[in-house]
């Protein structure tokens, strides 16, 4: 009898820790590869996890990627254990992934950021959203046992086809979730910031990922050979981007056409999918889901939020957690490198959020009144809000004015005499964007102490008086500085940085020392050649006081009583942005003869910084 009572008692949970591993999978659904047409007869390689359950009908999840979805093999299993796509089985949807045109098993030709045609008039014309139109026609109408609703999803590239799929407009296309969706690739994302060239991410990125593929492989390409795991050394002595390109060879497509559009023009705007949003049916409810600290399309998820929600009329929202790239779909999101967000925001996430929406939508199961239309989780106090509009409803600008002597305060100085702090930048010993040895960019570095910066004397700090009560932020924030420069060009580097007590420690303490902690906030480089223009760059008279003023991505932050706001200004950021030569040219073909010291002047009270204050109840 006791026997029977154990084994009654550990069935579930053996059937729990049996869940979700390869047996419950290889027991609960079926595997299937096919290739689906597209409209000009280029096949694309779909791999398909079908529920054995026959009882109801299932939905169709949908991701269309350029990262693979391997394993190949129909009895080749994918190792859903991370993250919460386990949720999606167990509700029994119809996974499916699918290889884009002319990436791993799919036929056809690859474009990187392949521009929407908002006028396809023929089966030739095809895009993004075509494909992804031609896929959901022929998913419905072929796979049996499916409910006819379909959702799409995907995080970072996968989410630009995530935002293509919504401008398809497929009738059978309820739902879609743009996560880290690239976006702007001159604007904001991975390869650009205000005109300036992410060079550590794009090398990195295409040295492997940008070499051609003639025919369909399971086999992915091998990336750059560094001579050096030190990556501040490996890209100090290449020395310039032509030098970038010479290690690049003459086979990486994307990587010439980086080289050969400096400036923002129509070919970069053809590739911004906030200029069509507008073709987004208004039964297409859509989700944007980006991170706080995501160190590649930060910019991506609020400005495809925000286009969605200026020029279309769906049921559009938006999550943006305190998350590294794609940290959301983890599982884990209690920390990001030292500083700690007090519970584990991921699982949150998914639970609350992202599988109801696709229930609601796909299933028609469920409730979404506990989704707002902005639900943002602030940093410092680590609180989600969930609110109605974003920024969120009685928030204000206030401007923290430079003031002589490293002072920053929200009260202009009553001196009338004019002054400024300097510094040289000098390109042959830029600041390093963290404090540590890396072969790769960190994620990590979003949030990173940053006193290894203060320490530098080409790095000016202002900082705030001890706080009296909590200060929260929520929203963009506005660079506006006066400066002068001895050369025609620089670039600049605000960063906003949350100053920790002096005897600080989390509930669980961590390894490191945060007693001062200089956290950042949040950091952006603008191309100073841009202050007037992106399309039409311009060079700085020398010695001559002028203003560049620029928007850095949403915050989300409350700096607490006890603590302190520092602004620090610097014009390198090494690697992970290029070098500017300082000199008006055009970077991409300079060489090392073309760098030269600058000094650089910031005039005290003439500049700030605007923040988006959150008037608290």
């Amino acid at each position: 009898m006791r026997k029977l009572f154990l084994l009654l008692f550990l069935l579930p949970v053996l059937a729990m820790a049996q869940e979700f591993d390869s047996a419950w999978l290889a027991a609960n659904y079926t595997k299937k590869e096919v290739l689906i047409p597209m409209r000009d007869g280029v096949k694309l390689f779909t791999s398909l996890y079908i529920p054995k359950n026959s009882s109801e009908q299932h939905p169709l999840l949908l991701t269309r990627t350029p990262y693979s979805c391997a394993p190949y093999g129909a009895d080749k299993l994918k190792n859903f254990q991370r993250g919460h796509m386990r949720e999606y089985l167990k509700e029994n949807y119809i996974i499916v992934t699918q290889d884009v045109r002319g990436r791993w098993m799919s036929e056809g030709v690859f474009m990187d950021v392949r521009p929407y045609n908002p006028s396809k008039k023929t089966n030739t014309d095809i895009d993004e959203s075509s494909d992804t139109y031609d896929t959901i026609d022929w998913l419905v109408k072929n796979i049996q046992g499916n409910n006819g609703k379909v959702g799409v999803f995907g995080i970072s590239y996968p989410g630009f086809y995530s935002s293509m799929a919504a401008l398809s407009n497929h009738p059978a296309l309820k739902a879609v979730s743009p996560q880290a969706p690239v976006t702007d690739w001159f604007m904001g994302d991975d390869f650009h910031h205000n005109g300036a060239f992410m060079q550590m991410d794009a090398f990195n990125f295409y040295s492997g990922f940008g070499k051609p593929r003639p025919a369909p492989t399971t086999v992915g390409p091998k990336g750059f050979d560094f001579p050096t795991k030190d990556n501040y050394t490996f890209f100090l002595r290449s020395g310039s981007l032509s030098k970038l390109s010479e290690f690049m060879g003459d086979s990486i497509a994307f990587w010439k056409d980086l080289m050969n559009h400096p400036n923002y023009d129509d070919w970069w705007k053809a590739r911004n999918p906030r200029n069509f949003v507008q073709h987004i049916s208004p039964d297409i409810a859509t989700l944007v889901v980006g991170g706080l600290f995501d160190a590649e399309d930060c910019f991506g998820a609020w400005q495809m939020y925000k286009s969605i929600e200026a020029k279309t009329r769906n049921n559009n929202r938006i999550v943006m957690g305190p998350w590294y790239h794609g940290q959301w779909a983890s599982g884990n999101g209690k920390n990001l490198g030292n500083v700690q967000f007090g519970s584990n925001t991921a699982e949150w996430y998914s639970t609350k959020i992202e599988v109801p929406f696709f229930n609601y939508y796909l299933k028609g199961k469920g409730s979404i009144d506990q989704i707002n239309e902005a639900n943002i989780f602030f940093t410092g106090e680590n609180q989600w809000y969930q609110s109605a509009s974003w920024p969120l409803a009685g928030t204000t600008d206030a401007k923290l004015y430079l003031q002589a002597n490293g002072k920053l305060s929200f009260t202009p100085a009553k001196s009338a005499t004019a002054s400024f702090t300097e510094y040289i930048s000098d390109p042959a010993k830029p600041v390093p964007y963290t404090e540590d040895v890396h072969a790769g960019r960190t994620r990590e570095y979003m949030t990173d102490d940053q006193r290894f910066a203060a320490r530098r004397p080409d790095v000016l700090v202002y900082q705030s008086e001890i706080l009296t009560e909590d200060i929260t932020v929520g929203g963009p924030l506005t660079a506006d500085l006066k400066i002068s420069i001895s050369t025609t060009d620089a670039d600049f580097v605000v960063k906003l940085i949350d100053v920790f007590p002096d005897k600080f420690s989390y509930a669980e303490p961590t390894n490191y020392l945060m007693d001062g902690y200089q956290m950042l906030v949040r950091g952006e480089v603008f191309r100073g050649k841009f202050r007037n223009s992106f399309e039409k760059p311009e060079p700085f008279v020398p010695n001559t006081a002028t203003r560049v003023k620029y928007e850095l991505p949403d915050v989300a932050h409350t700096f607490k009583k006890g603590h302190r706001i520092m602004v620090q200004i610097q014009s390198s950021w090494f690697p992970l942005a290029d070098r500017n030569p300082q000199k008006f040219t055009d970077i991409y073909r300079a060489t090392e003869k073309d760098f030269q010291k600058a000094v650089i002047r910031v005039f005290n009270n003439e500049s700030s910084i605007s923040l988006p204050i959150v008037k608290r109840k």
